[in-house]
């Protein structure tokens, strides 16, 4: 081989060995994350279609696949009260392009209310940012003898063992809502656990069951159209969207308050500009004026804050949940 066709070579090989090494770089975590997002990406829903946890996240994503210039896909994954599909989720890859929309009953409830979890709620996980506050609502049936928590007490106390309330399943708010309404008014009420809230809000407004404290973004709505009648809420305040109804507190239940919250997760290990880049997306769609109109029409008060404050609140509610369900004596293996 001559000289020339020597160097040639050489050069050939460097070019090709340029090319291998800008491949390789092009697969780095950061080079990836600066082109987040190339396609689509699939958010887990750990919850049925149709329930105040679905109706809010196709409220909210949305405006944030738009913000991200991709589609955002649901995928419903429900059972064990969130579990399910937060375990799937749990085991993504970090890549940002599987998500979870994570509640306090798959992040804070479950960790206390299930004797073995096969996922870890804190460390499986990397938080992106929180969406909404929730409210729940007591709901009967509109032909069920109350018109307020101190009736609902004295009825139950009356007929103990045949007030039944529904849930959303075992370990949701809904549930350990009735568990601690149950333990506070010390009335003796039997729980019916179903898969999911729009089920179980179904056979309130049929008379199956008698009540349900349910979400608002569930139970609102069906207040509002008549299909069952609201008795109160479970936050300190009254609902701003729906101050019509008293509190717990006004209502003959003093000191008892449950509120519900929501957020997005990405699988432990996902790359912080992935991490930064959809927590923008979210606080833009949170910012949007249609988007916090439809929210509190429904019921849920949007709340937008970094990863570090998403993280902070977790903790928080854990400790805050955990009570609940001691004290309730509610457990599941």
């Amino acid at each position: 081989m001559s000289a020339a066709h020597g160097r040639a070579a050489w050069r050939a090989a460097g070019r090709l060995a340029g090319a291998a090494l800008l491949a390789a770089l092009a697969l780095l975590p950061g080079a990836a994350a600066a082109q987040y997002p190339d396609k689509s990406i699939r958010l887990v829903v750990p919850f049925p279609a149709g329930g105040g946890a679905d109706n809010l996240a196709r409220i909210i994503m949305p405006r944030v696949a738009q913000a991200l210039g991709k589609p955002i896909v649901i995928d419903n994954r429900p059972g064990a009260g969130g579990n399910v599909g937060a375990e799937l989720v749990a085991r993504a890859a970090p890549d940002g392009y599987t998500l979870l929309y994570g509640t306090n009953g798959t992040h804070s409830i479950n960790q206390t209310l299930y004797g073995s979890l096969r996922f870890d709620p804190v460390k499986d996980f990397a938080p992106v940012s929180r969406m909404t506050l929730i409210a729940a609502l007591l709901i009967v049936h509109p032909e069920f003898p109350v018109q307020s928590v101190a009736d609902l007490i004295r009825y139950a106390r009356t007929n103990p063992g045949k007030v039944n309330f529904a849930s959303a399943g075992n370990g949701t708010t809904s549930h350990l809502a009735g568990e601690l309404f149950k333990t506070m008014a010390g009335v003796d009420i039997v729980h019916v656990p179903y898969r999911g809230g729009a089920l179980a809000a179904a056979d309130v407004m049929s008379g199956q069951v008698s009540m349900m404290i349910d979400v608002m973004p569930n139970a609102y709505p069906l207040a509002r159209g008549g299909r069952v009648r609201g008795i109160a809420v479970t936050t300190a305040r009254r609902a701003a969207t729906a101050p019509e109804f008293p509190t717990f507190a006004e209502s003959g239940l003093p000191g008892y308050e449950v509120s519900a919250w929501d957020g997005i997760l990405a699988p432990a290990g996902t790359p912080a500009p992935i991490v930064d880049r959809l927590n923008a997306a979210i606080r833009e769609a949170l910012d949007d004026p249609q988007v916090k109109e439809t929210l509190r029409a429904n019921g849920a008060q949007p709340i937008a804050g970094s990863p570090e404050d998403f993280a902070r609140h977790i903790v928080d509610s854990t400790e805050r949940w955990a009570k609940v369900v001691r004290q309730s004596g509610a457990k599941i293996d």
